[in-house]
């Protein structure tokens, strides 16, 4: 790929804490780094593994081995799982930085005697520290934010999905970049539907929001099918029903249609959904890049190790 091409990613590996990307340049640097990266693939030989992440890391675990027999867990009940499930042969410890909740993971697993593949994004992390060589796997990914976690988690499901990131990019560069965002502005509260096939989307799209928004924009996220469920009966004043991926004639007074290519894959509707989000971003007061540096600061001493609001 041409130096020319790469200015989202060249924009990712040098902004500092007075210009911070949009999540919108976060995606397609993380395109345009994939599609010089080698992505690893996983084969993990387990015949029902217990898959455990936090946060997206947990959402981005259901959707990789949402083929396999495979038991979920997270931060809070992984212990319980693994005591009471007898059947588990083997445990997926899924944690892009390795910090935070991975290493007390990583430590519990040890301690049970169970086979162990960690996928992460930092091998040099405090979780990797305590494994061998041969039990970690290692992601690409670009410089970004804490919390954005585009490229981290975009590179495994990209492992899993085996879709082009070039297709990707160039769907939307030229589809999703030529639709007119500027009415987002008009719109007081959000209501994003998915096609059913993408429902695992959801978990990674409800954190992302209240990662980037809090509770400052008001917000629904549902798939076609769970919408019928009495979820629109108390109208939103100023409510945008943003479709990915569907049509939709039925739901809500404004409406934003925006378009898939045939035979799309999770890697491409994360890659869409979270430019929209970043148009989102743009809409509004920049809460996330006034708060990251305090909040990390605070959160740090929470977890008792450093976590910088930039991560390398």
């Amino acid at each position: 790929m041409k130096k020319e091409a790469l200015k989202n990613y060249d924009l990712m590996e040098n902004f500092t804490l007075n210009n911070i990307p949009d999540l919108d340049t976060c995606v397609l640097g993380s395109l345009e780094l994939f599609m010089q990266a080698k992505i690893p693939s996983i084969n993990a030989k387990f015949k029902r593994p217990l898959v455990i992440g936090s946060g997206n890391a947990e959402a981005t675990g259901k959707i990789i081995f949402k083929d396999s027999d495979a038991v979920f867990a997270n931060e809070n009940n992984y212990k319980q799982k693994l005591k009471q499930i007898k059947n588990i042969d083997g445990v997926i410890v899924i944690s892009a930085s390795g910090g935070k909740h991975a290493p007390l993971i990583v430590k519990e697993v040890k301690s049970k005697k169970k086979k162990i593949l960690f996928l992460t994004n930092n091998s040099n992390s405090q979780a990797a520290k305590l494994l061998s060589q041969k039990e970690i796997l290692t992601f690409p990914k670009q410089r970004e934010p804490y919390t954005y976690n585009t490229s981290t988690y975009m590179s495994m499901i990209l492992s899993k999905t085996k879709e082009s990131p070039s297709s990707i990019y160039n769907f939307i560069n030229s589809k999703i970049k030529k639709i007119n965002f500027n009415s987002l502005k008009k719109y007081y509260t959000f209501y994003i539907i998915l096609p059913p096939e993408f429902e695992l989307m959801r978990d990674m799209l409800d954190k992302k929001f209240v990662e980037m928004f809090g509770r400052r924009i008001p917000y629904s996220i549902y798939s076609t099918e769970y919408i019928k469920h009495a979820t629109t009966i108390v109208p939103s004043p100023k409510e945008l029903f943003i479709s990915i991926g569907y049509n939709n004639k039925i739901w809500g007074k404004n409406r934003l249609n925006i378009p898939l290519p045939p035979k799309a894959d999770y890697a491409m509707f994360m890659a869409v959904s979270y430019y929209i989000m970043g148009q989102i971003q743009k809409s509004r007061h920049q809460w996330f890049k006034s708060y990251l540096l305090g909040y990390t600061k605070k959160i740090s001493k929470i977890f008792k190790h450093e976590i910088k609001p930039i991560v390398e």
